[in-house]
């Protein structure tokens, strides 16, 4: 947040040129910012593509009963958005091309807001969070795949699939050291580049290749020596605090000169926001309360209604992968900046609404008697 921040200060200061100036200096093939938006956010697709592997084969999602309420949650937490927006610009087909960038919950900033409760919120809440921003995010790497892909090089294309072919077959092998994977994603990576699907899909599909377990029947096989499991923690820090700032650094700046306040009400700008903050909210608590109420589902162990309301907005929350739809979404540079205003003021207000109601509804759950928390 403090990152995005400082680049939109940045953007705006003296030091503006040289901001943008730099992020458009090449360096070997590809800009400054090519580098990050299709290179370093290759290994933060690499860390999503892992967690989505361990927690459907070994996590939170690993039964059909454990995926339900947050995978139908995510599956309208991604319609109802991009129907929102759809309703605000059916009138110009350009701006149509923008309709999955409300689609996305970015799950670190939701979870970070939602563990700033700690014990006032219960931790099966955090879980179908989690659940479910995996869950919209395995949804939003598919819409990249099929709807933000360019023309197609069929060469490079079976280059790469040739390459993933070999990747399974170390997993087959059960190779358990890294390196080797490692290295033929980094041939995945300038394969996938070459074939005009965008290049940050390399990074999961390098990630469904890398085992999860150890050798079966290994006595001193623990869960964390598993090469999945050590690649994940080697991942965590350099991509929370290396790439995914350098991200929004880069991407988030926007210039506000020559900007009118009639920006915040245009269609493009209101359809991202309005769908981060309404979609989402309607998305994700109406498909839970149909579940429920059907008797298909029940409510996250001790959460209020109040409190799973509150979840639902901070799913509004999608500064990270929003953005990188955004920009494939749209090549003018005066749209990504409409587009990333949106996503601001969407993120912004759901973050803010979402955090006001869970504090209402979490100190009317801590007040009420104990023997009517444990019958909830």
């Amino acid at each position: 947040m403090a990152v995005a921040l400082l680049a939109i200060v940045t953007a705006n200061s003296p030091l503006a040129e040289d901001y943008f100036h730099i992020l458009h200096v090449y360096i070997g093939p590809l800009s400054l910012q090519h580098w990050i938006n299709d290179a370093l956010m290759a290994v933060f697709f690499l860390m999503v593509g892992l967690e989505i592997k361990r927690e459907i084969l070994d996590g939170q999602l690993s039964t059909w009963s454990r995926r339900v309420l947050p995978g139908a949650a995510a599956a309208g937490g991604m319609a109802f958005p991009a129907l929102f927006y759809i309703l605000l610009n059916r009138d110009n087909p350009a701006a149509l091309q923008g309709w999955a960038i409300p689609t996305a919950t970015d799950i670190a900033f939701a979870l970070g807001v939602l563990s700033l409760f700690g014990s006032r919120v219960p931790a099966s809440l955090k879980i179908f969070l989690a659940a479910l921003a995996i869950i919209d995010d395995l949804g939003a790497v598919i819409v990249i795949a099929l709807f933000y892909t360019a023309d197609l090089n069929l060469f490079a294309l079976m280059g790469a699939a040739l390459v993933w072919g070999n990747l399974f077959i170390f997993n087959k092998m059960k190779v358990k050291v890294l390196w080797p994977y490692l290295a033929l994603g980094g041939v995945l990576w300038v394969l996938v580049f070459a074939s005009g699907v965008h290049a940050t899909l390399a990074g999961v599909m390098l990630a469904l290749t890398i085992p999860l377990k150890l050798t079966p029947g290994t006595p001193e096989a623990m869960p964390d020596e598993s090469p999945l499991h050590r690649l994940e923690h080697a991942l965590h820090k350099p991509v929370a605090f290396i790439i995914v700032p350098i991200f929004g650094f880069a991407n988030a700046g926007v210039s506000l000169s020559g900007l009118s306040f009639s920006v915040f009400g245009e269609p493009l700008t209101m359809g991202v926001a309005g769908g981060l903050v309404i979609g989402k909210l309607v998305g994700v608590l109406g498909i839970v309360t149909l579940l429920v109420k059907l008797g298909l589902a029940q409510l996250p162990a001790q959460a209020s209604w109040g409190q799973v309301a509150g979840t639902a907005l901070l799913c509004g929350i999608g500064f990270t992968m929003s953005l990188f739809i955004g920009l494939l979404a749209f090549n003018d540079p005066v749209v990504q900046d409409h587009v990333k205003i949106g996503i601001l003021m969407g993120s912004l207000v759901s973050g803010v609404a979402g955090a006001v109601i869970l504090t209402v509804s979490s100190r009317r759950q801590s007040d009420r008697p104990q023997s009517d928390q444990v019958a909830a």
